[in-house]
């Protein structure tokens, strides 16, 4: 089970490393007035991907360490709730896919920006949470 929360803690770091390097990308897209690419779709898919890695981790956490060991103290569900919304936020980015070019990453780093903010606030819940 540790190994799991221990997985859990190291890939919230891959996935900032990966929400600043699309942020700064999609803000130099949407202030250069480029064209949105492959690297910029993969860069979007990346880190929705990571955020699904994530979650799924955590429900597993959840769910098996709370049957079995500590029950479900608030602060979990808080953390749950708050994570599921960053998760949400990271998926839209594949909902634009009929903007322009420049709406594209203009939104897409709107709502990574989005996500990122409630990852913040996500991990700051858990007691020990950035540590």
């Amino acid at each position: 089970m540790d190994l799991i929360l221990t997985f859990h803690s190291i890939i919230r770091w891959l996935i900032i490393a990966v929400a600043v390097i699309a942020i700064i990308k999609f803000a130099i897209g949407w202030a250069g007035n480029g064209l949105f690419k492959a690297m910029d779709r993969g860069l979007a898919s990346g880190f929705s991907g990571l955020m699904d890695l994530q979650i799924l981790l955590g429900l597993i956490y959840f769910f098996w360490n709370g049957f079995a060991v500590t029950g479900f103290p608030i602060y979990r569900i808080f953390h749950g709730i708050v994570m599921f919304l960053a998760v949400v936020a990271a998926h839209l980015p594949a909902r634009f896919k009929t903007l322009t070019d420049k709406l594209r990453f203009q939104y897409s780093a709107l709502a990574i920006i989005g996500s990122l903010i409630l990852i913040i606030i996500g991990v700051s819940i858990v007691p020990n949470g950035w540590r």
